[in-house]
């Protein structure tokens, strides 16, 4: 058999048993979903941020349960659903002690539409250029209170405002390694009180592949890679005026594992700060944890 059908015949059998690819932990990517098929993301996000600037020790907790599918309308078009499950948690020392204020609930609606507007496939290989546009929806409660009252905007499980967001995904995939790409922007509109600050991102990664075991329907293959993505957000407004210990600019790296089977990737990444210029007393980060699966239909 010549190099090049043995290289087709390689990628045929690897998109056959493994419909669900590698792709990026901490962001989107431009490979399709078949038209017809489902894709479901269970995800578990949790942040730490406790390294305080000012004199109050916060520490803040936030976990995060996204629950996000993605179906193929056709070859081009992808369209998504994201509903999340959150949970907020900040202690601080207050005038009698230590204290915590928390909120939990279900968190704003994301939908969005991607659609694939260049592709070049060749043998082993394929790069895809992909738009996206969507919008985050108020359905996570805004007015959550305490025994000190309404919570903070930060700290509500809900935005209570209509924001949308726009972006564009690259990615390129062989039969052995992956790489990524994407740029967004959140545009966030007021809410009852409270205004975060608008959010531009930029991501990219690397995944190789490692080890390839099993035949058959038992083939299975082990990824791995890194993650760096460069995050901006502007400061956000409490009743109309700027929060000066709000926004700011964050890097970061995330290394990544991934076991894939023919429907099924078990995969993980934790982010890492490596640069925070935020604005000032604005809470440092200490990680971001991902841990999740996804499943093909």
């Amino acid at each position: 058999m010549r190099p090049w059908m043995r290289a087709l015949s390689v990628l045929s059998l690897s998109l056959a048993v493994t419909t669900t690819p590698a792709a990026p932990v901490t962001f989107n990517t431009a490979l399709p979903v078949s038209s017809g098929e489902t894709v479901l993301r269970v995800q578990g996000i949790f942040l730490k941020a406790g390294n305080d600037p000012g004199p109050l020790e916060r520490r803040l907790g936030v976990r995060i349960l996204p629950v996000v599918v993605a179906w193929g309308l056709d070859s081009r078009w992808t369209l998504f659903g994201i509903a999340p499950f959150i949970e907020k948690r900040l202690d601080l020392d207050g005038p009698s002690g230590r204290m915590r204020r928390q909120s939990t609930g279900i968190g704003d609606l994301r939908l969005m539409a991607r659609y694939t507007v260049f592709r070049r496939d060749g043998v082993g290989r394929t790069f895809r250029i992909a738009p996206l546009a969507g919008i985050e929806a108020p359905t996570g409660r805004d007015d959550a209170r305490d025994g000190l009252g309404r919570l903070p905007g930060v700290l509500q499980a809900g935005s209570g405002s209509w924001d949308p967001f726009v972006g564009v995904v690259m990615t390129s995939q062989s039969l052995r390694q992956e790489w990524g790409a994407s740029a967004t922007v959140r545009f966030n509109h007021a809410g009852p009180g409270f205004e975060a600050g608008d959010v531009a991102r930029l991501d990219l990664s690397w995944h190789r592949r490692l080890a390839r075991g099993g035949q058959g329907r038992g083939l299975y293959f082990l990824y791995a890679g890194i993650e760096g993505s460069t995050t901006w957000q502007g400061r956000n407004r409490n009743g109309g005026l700027s929060d000066e210990d709000s926004g700011g600019t964050t890097l970061a790296l995330a290394p990544v594992l991934q076991f894939i089977t023919r429907r099924t990737v078990i995969e993980g990444a934790i982010e890492l700060p490596v640069a925070q210029n935020l604005n000032g007393q604005a809470l440092e980060q200490d990680y971001v944890l991902h841990l999740g699966a996804r499943f093909n239909y």
